[in-house]
């Protein structure tokens, strides 16, 4: 069984290998990632993630592996910020504020769908003009949803997470492991 990654994500790449996966293909997804009116975060991103794996094309041995992640703020959705602009927005409002982190994972093998996600606390801390100037001049904030990446920078602005550190970045490893074996996809270094 061929497993295709349907991201363009390095990140999502590079956590698939801290268990023993390493994607046959990377075959990005394209869709219209608009949120529909009203929408709320948690089911926008588990329809984004399922979008995306039905959206790939792949053979009906081809197991398709799938992710989105969205950062809320109450019922509020922060994307990928569009510019600089909008990514102080963004971390303006995160500022000395919980928010949720919700990744969703979908994984798809001809008509068959499997689809889980992760909603994790975060805490970021009082920002000030310096950090978050700095950050902004960085350009660590584009293309990572809610204007950050906890993996880089953005790290020292969260003192405290419940959840899951692997979903913030973009990809929960013990679910997608969980869901992979589901499919008869072994992870962790198993024999394939």
């Amino acid at each position: 069984m061929r497993l295709i990654l349907g991201s363009a994500s390095p990140r999502r790449k590079d956590l698939l290998a801290q268990i023993g996966v390493v994607p046959d293909a990377v075959r990005a997804a394209d869709i219209d990632e608009t949120p529909r009116k009203g929408e709320e975060p948690r089911p926008y991103c588990a329809r984004m993630a399922t979008e995306k794996a039905r959206a790939v094309e792949a053979a009906p041995d081809e197991l398709v592996l799938c992710a989105d992640t969205t950062v809320a703020l109450g019922r509020r959705i922060l994307g990928k910020p569009a510019d600089a602009g909008e990514a102080a927005q963004f971390l303006l409002a995160l500022s000395g504020r919980r928010h949720r982190v919700i990744t969703a994972v979908a994984l798809r093998l001809g008509d068959r769908l499997w689809e889980r996600d992760v909603v994790t606390a975060v805490k970021f801390k009082n920002l000030s003009d310096t950090e978050l100037n700095a950050y902004l001049a960085s350009g660590e904030w584009q293309g990572k949803a809610g204007g950050y990446g906890i993996q880089g920078m953005a790290g020292a602005f969260v003192p405290w997470i419940n959840g899951s550190f692997s979903a913030v970045v973009g990809l929960p490893l013990a679910e997608t492991a969980a869901l992979l074996a589901g499919a008869g996809y072994p992870a962790c270094g198993a024999a394939r």
